[in-house]
């Protein structure tokens, strides 16, 4: 149940995402394991820790959901994600992938992979995902 009085702002959680496309143009996304949008696909990312900066936060996520070394590039976009009584304020960034690494599914994710648009379309994907993401220009090329 949200406490917070109405009309107050609910309190705001930094967090990172990440948009990575492999060799092949395709794009990598994990099934959330937990709330908010537990089941559905998604970038891979999370809550960033005291201390860390966005671009720490991206690395350490990558490793924990998918087992993937990536390279930050550059922030490409944020959204807003509303949560039981929160908000993600979520920075996405554009990250390079050494050629040859299998994302494996780990921490909050349930399943990941990398996904060519016929696949991305197939998916039952997080609210908003897909929108963001085209805006972006980031969708998978091919």
């Amino acid at each position: 149940m949200d406490q917070t009085p109405p009309g107050e702002p609910l309190p705001e959680v930094p967090c990172v995402g990440a948009v990575v496309h492999d060799e092949q143009g395709r794009l990598l996304l994990i099934r959330r394991g937990h709330e908010p949008s537990a089941g559905l696909w998604s970038v891979p990312g999370g809550r960033m820790e005291a201390g860390e900066t966005q671009e720490q936060a991206v690395v350490r996520e990558l490793a924990e959901e998918t087992g993937l070394v990536v390279h930050p590039l550059r922030p490409i976009g944020s959204v807003r994600v509303a949560g039981p009584g929160v908000v993600y304020l979520v920075t996405d960034w554009l990250c390079s992938v050494g050629a040859g690494q299998h994302p494996v599914a780990g921490d909050d994710a349930d399943d990941a992979v990398f996904v060519d648009a016929a696949g991305l379309a197939a998916l039952d994907m997080a609210p908003g995902v897909v929108a963001a993401l085209s805006g972006w220009g980031v969708l998978p090329r091919c």
